[in-house]
């Protein structure tokens, strides 16, 4: 309130009080006439115009109290003093709760039976009490100034939010989980609706903060009641793979008979099935085996990722995509597995190279490598032919060659014959060992599956940035109309880039249409709060002069999520941004909520089935056998 409006309510507020005091005045003086007549405070005028004026009946006495409080209040809004925010409002309220009680109760005085003298001195002591009490507590409560925000909300949570989808919206290839988030300073439930997941979904967050319990096996189960095929890429095996292959059994009545559970990992060989990554029938180009060779080699050499295109990265390359293009063609590929190809590449020059230059169609391919041996330039030979065989040579292992060997399945997991369920398992303590295998295997399945008219398939990769399959921007950019939903779950930002270049990490960020962000910070949490629109926010500003404190607000379009929240958030709390579609709009794509999710009634005995039981014999037996058949097949091509 500025200096002239207060100036121009005084005399209002002076008139007001006024009234009200005197309305007061007389009233006590009516009610306790004998005490005043006992001191002589009485004359014959004053009686006879307070006749007249009880007559009027605004000296009764619950009327007259009214008017006497309608009067105060009239004048404390009149003329309510400097606002501060030192005043305590409970103070106030206290005061004028007791005031009341007081200045309406005091009639009951007279009940009493006794001295008429001392019940009125009491009642003019509690009435004048309680008056006093009202007008001490009404003027404070009318100056006391609330803070703009909460004093228990230091850091602003419950003024931040927006409006988010509280409606759960089914579609055909719709995805929901169910949330909670706060708006307006209260709690509501809602519903995050992937409405069409066939664009992509990217999962950021670091360790802890929920990624796999609150998303990834909730939309998994969504996905085995739909009746999809599944590739899972489980990290922490065999955590997710078992979920599925329970998932798996409880919805079989979803598939078709021809559908099937099958699971690979190295950890125990009996519960392992076998899988040949170098099908001869799934490659059909030269190109087919570069493309495995380069995903080999740089999942080994991390070093070489941003060296593409260079003489000793293509030359290794070149080299062991000969290798693979030759088994595949010798003996109509019987020998085309990747361990064959591993212990080919450890024969002597002079042996392999006459063995290769025999097939014209890695003819271009080999044949720097034949030059430099012809001219005996060994130096450069060893260090182009050594950076294959070296990084191979890791691979060479009993449970490894099992595994690599076999053909229980093919890689084609939407074959809409024979749609599969599919666990590729790891070992963390031997992930730097098994990563180029692992790499393959999704490299290839993504290539094989990608295809139009096939079985509905969900890629859920959880841990994505510790293998390197970069076919896989090819699936989120295109697997959306041969209906494919990729779902990809990595650390941050900078975890991904260890795998990938910096220009094929931001593409994995841009191409994928729903994201959700846990806990992150650093350059991932700057880059997921561009990716929100901004919000009118009403931000207050606090002005105190030696007259007054007044409160301004203003206007201002502020980040929805900033980066400090994305750093704060708590484990299961998400931030995000979804995709729709035509038939499906959505006007609240983004969302920050706290994801909720029943504890799972799961069979912890329930485990993968055995497939092999004497699979720890047949492993040693065939290591040996894989060295044995690359031997005679030097000795018949030498022949």
């Amino acid at each position: 309130m500025d200096q002239q409006n207060s100036s121009s309510f005084r005399p209002i507020a002076n008139l007001s009080v006024s009234i009200s005091i005197v309305v007061l005045v007389l009233q006590i003086y009516v009610s306790c006439y004998p005490l005043f007549d006992h001191f002589h405070w009485t004359s014959h005028l004053t009686d006879e115009i307070l006749q007249h004026t009880i007559k009027t009946g605004i000296l009764d006495d619950w009327k007259g109290r009214a008017i006497i409080i309608f009067f105060l209040l009239l004048s404390l809004l009149a003329h309510r003093g400097r606002r501060s925010f030192e005043i305590s409002r409970r103070a106030a309220w206290r005061c004028i709760i007791v005031g009341a009680i007081f200045f309406w109760t005091s009639p009951l005085i007279f009940i009493r039976v006794g001295d008429p003298l001392i019940t009125d001195f009491v009642y003019l002591f509690i009435t004048l009490t309680g008056y006093l009490l009202l007008m001490t507590g009404g003027s404070r409560l009318l100056r006391a100034l609330s803070l703009p925000w909460s004093p228990d909300d230091p850091f602003g949570k419950k003024q931040s939010g927006f409006p988010q989808e509280r409606r759960r919206i089914n579609g055909a290839h719709s995805l929901n989980l169910r949330s909670n988030h706060i708006w307006q300073d209260q709690r509501r439930d809602g519903w995050i609706n992937l409405i069409n997941p066939r664009r992509g979904i990217l999962i950021l967050g670091s360790p802890g903060s929920g990624k796999s319990w609150f998303i990834i096996e909730p939309l998994m189960e969504q996905l085995i009641a739909k009746g999809q095929a599944l590739f899972l890429y489980d990290f922490k095996f065999d955590t997710l793979s078992r979920l599925a292959w329970q998932l798996f059994q409880k919805h079989r009545d979803k598939y078709p008979d021809t559908a099937k559970f099958y699971c690979i990992q190295f950890s125990d060989l009996t519960r392992t099935h076998r899988c040949n990554l170098l099908e001869p029938s799934t490659l059909r180009w030269v190109s087919d085996a570069l493309g495995a060779s380069r995903t080999i080699l740089l999942s080994m050499n991390r070093t070489w990722i941003d060296k593409q295109g260079e003489f000793f990265v293509e030359s290794p390359i070149n080299f062991l995509g000969a290798l693979i293009w030759y088994l595949r063609n010798y003996q109509q590929g019987q020998y085309c597995t990747l361990p064959h190809v591993i212990e080919l590449a450890q024969i002597p020059y002079q042996q392999l190279f006459p063995i290769l230059e025999r097939e014209p169609e890695i003819k271009a391919l080999i044949d720097p490598f034949i030059e430099a041996w012809k001219n005996k330039t060994f130096e450069m030979l060893d260090g182009q032919v050594a950076s294959a065989r070296i990084p191979l040579s890791r691979l060479a292992s009993p449970d490894l060659y099992y595994v690599l060997t076999g053909n229980d399945f093919s890689l084609t997991l939407n074959d809409p014959a024979a749609p599969k369920i599919f666990c590729l398992g790891t070992d963390p303590a031997r992930q730097e060992a098994l990563a180029p295998v692992l790499s393959l295997y999704i490299d290839r399945m993504n290539r094989l599956c990608n295809q139009p008219e096939r079985y509905p398939l969900a890629m859920v990769c959880d841990e994505f940035a510790t293998v390197r399959a970069y076919s896989m921007t090819t699936t989120i950019a295109t697997g959306r109309s041969n209906n494919i939903v990729p779902i990809l779950a990595v650390q941050d930002l900078s975890q991904l880039r260890t795998q990938y270049t910096h220009a094929e990490a931001d593409l994995f960020l841009n191409i994928t249409g729903n994201l959700f962000c846990g806990q992150v910070g650093g350059e991932t949490a700057r880059w997921i709060s561009e990716r929100f629109p901004r919000i009118r926010r009403e931000k207050p500003a606090i002005s105190v002069n030696s007259r007054d404190t007044s409160i301004t607000r203003e206007l201002q379009w502020e980040p929805t999520v900033n980066q400090a929240t994305i750093a704060g958030l708590s484990s299961g709390e998400f931030v995000g941004v979804v995709s729709d579609d035509p038939d499906n709009p959505l006007d609240l794509k983004a969302f920050h909520a706290h994801i909720t999710r029943q504890e799972p009634n799961r069979r912890t005995n329930d485990l993968i089935p055995i497939v092999t039981p004497s699979a720890l014999s047949e492993a040693a037996r065939i290591f040996h056998e894989v060295k044995s058949d690359i031997r005679q097949l030097v000795v018949d091509a030498c022949s």
